[in-house]
């Protein structure tokens, strides 16, 4: 599994690289992100161009990816500027076509590889078209921004519904990589963890973001350290991951566990918004 975590903490990088995560992420994407998640407690990053060096130069022996923002008028120096900076990896999100991805990858020419970040109805619809785009060289499905333009009440619904194993399923077909959303600490998650873990090994996803948890947004290599030991804390995902992978039976169980629980978390959050519009 390619674990990716996103700092511009060169320090904690250096480390990370070191214990587990494959791919450091530099975070740019700021254009639209407030008004989409900013009623959400999501972490938007404020990182900038300048990030992207400090942490090419931290772990230069590590995939770099830079998650851009989305298509505009600037798209082409910013791919340009992340490019001259060293980025491995370039991170398309919020489009909703494939031309979209397929000017990208036009722009990028070879020079990156172009993960598209499939997390809007109209990219799930273009997807066929999307994975046969010269220059794509793996997915990754975000469930963040894609439940939200669902409508649905939580973010693993797409999951449990089956959603994203018609997603995966045109991937594999291509045989392109691919992974899905973020993943907190095995026993922690209103979705336990190693719960969305037997799922990436059902549906063959090889990648996840590391979410905050793995870092309780430490300022500092000395203050992530403090907080957790971070290698055991992947070494648990890792056995997590191991257990299933033997155990075709355990991840049959694991998909009906996944979907009782998020049928009780969708009823909980529906009775409770349903309790607060009668209280206004």
């Amino acid at each position: 599994m390619n674990y990716m975590l996103i700092t511009n903490l060169p320090d904690i990088a250096r480390y990370v690289v070191k214990h587990g995560v494959s791919r450091v992420f530099v975070d740019l994407e700021f254009t639209g992100k407030l008004a989409r998640q900013g009623h959400l407690n999501t972490v938007i990053s404020r990182h900038t161009l300048s990030d992207v060096d400090t942490i090419r130069q931290a772990a230069p022996d590590s995939d770099l990816l830079v998650r851009i923002n989305p298509l505009d008028g600037n798209t082409q120096e910013e791919i340009e500027q992340v490019l001259m900076r060293g980025a491995d990896i370039i991170m398309l999100p919020m489009f909703a076509d494939a031309a979209a991805v397929r000017q990208v990858s036009q722009w990028i020419d070879g020079r990156a590889r172009l993960i598209p970040l499939l997390e809007t109805v109209g990219a799930t619809r273009a997807l066929a078209e999307i994975v046969e785009i010269a220059g794509v060289s793996e997915l990754h499905i975000g469930l963040n921004d894609l439940h939200l333009e669902l409508g649905c009440t939580f973010m693993f619904e797409p999951l449990a519904s089956g959603l994203i194993d018609e997603l995966a399923a045109i991937v594999r077909r291509q045989g392109l990589p691919f992974g899905i959303g973020g993943i907190a600490r095995v026993g922690e998650g209103q979705l336990p963890a190693e719960v969305i873990l037997g799922e990436h090994v059902r549906l063959g996803s090889s990648s996840v973001i590391l979410s905050r948890t793995f870092h309780r947004m430490a300022q500092s290599l000395d203050e992530l350290k403090s907080n957790m030991d971070f290698e055991h804390e992947i070494g648990k995902l890792n056995q997590a991951i191991a257990q299933f992978e033997a155990s075709p039976a355990l991840v049959d169980e694991n998909r009906l566990r996944l979907r009782r629980i998020v049928d009780d978390i969708v009823s909980q959050k529906q009775i409770a918004a349903a309790a607060a519009g009668s209280a206004s």
